[in-house]
């Protein structure tokens, strides 16, 4: 399937200021959310699987589908909608094969080389990045920046034309535009969302600028 990445709302444990996840999860959701996904790096496998069904019943029947960065094993226990995995991660071959044809498979993409190797055929999204500073996520290469994810993008797009490309990192309602403009389908974003005051509101800024980018790129 073809997911729907242009507002993907990240939920850390470690950056949400000690909010209720369910809470959290539907305020992203409610303000235009597209797709939730669970990454938390530091929890117990049971306490990922404990979080991760807290958040499937939160935004069931929503039909903003949940992942689980990186681990396979919570996303099948919690029945999760799927699975995001980085370069060191399970291999997309082996999340297909274990979690089916059905869930949604999404990659990371930071280099070149990555880009002309991203299997086509086993991933639903990609997700470039980090296309600026943030200190969400600890990350020891240096911001792709937007000419960077331009250049990724569309080296991606040579090999399958419909296949989404998100941006994440640094990324915000204020410079939303101008990475859709570069290139992205979407924008992944943490602390936007789940560090702001108002999880709902940022989400429907965040939303509003998104599509306003893709709307002015549909127009050129």
């Amino acid at each position: 399937m073809i997911p729907d990445i242009r507002c993907y709302a990240i939920l850390d444990p470690e950056h949400c200021r000690g909010r209720d996840l369910a809470d959290l999860a539907r305020a992203s959701a409610e303000g235009g959310a597209t797709l939730l996904q669970l990454r938390d790096k530091h929890g117990t496998t049971r306490e990922m699987v404990e979080r991760a069904r807290v958040i499937v019943a939160a935004l069931a029947g929503s039909k903003v589908p949940v992942l689980i960065n990186d681990r396979v094993d919570v996303a099948l226990a919690a029945r999760a909608d799927g699975v995001h995995v980085g370069q060191d991660d399970m291999s997309p071959q082996d999340v297909r094969r274990l979690m089916g044809p059905d869930a949604i498979v999404g990659l990371t993409v930071k280099t070149a080389d990555q880009a002309a190797e991203v299997p086509v055929g086993l991933v639903d999204y990609t997700c470039v990045g980090g296309i600026f500073a943030t200190v969400s996520k600890h990350n020891p290469d240096p911001p792709v920046g937007l000419l960077g994810l331009g250049r990724l993008a569309d080296r991606i797009r040579l090999k399958r034309r419909d296949l989404p490309v998100g941006a994440i990192a640094g990324i915000r309602a204020d410079n939303a535009e101008e990475v859709i403009a570069a290139g992205a389908d979407g924008v992944a974003v943490i602390s936007e969302i789940f560090m702001a005051d108002d999880p709902r509101a940022a989400t429907e800024r965040l939303r509003k600028a998104v599509d306003r980018g893709l709307a002015g790129r549909t127009e050129r």
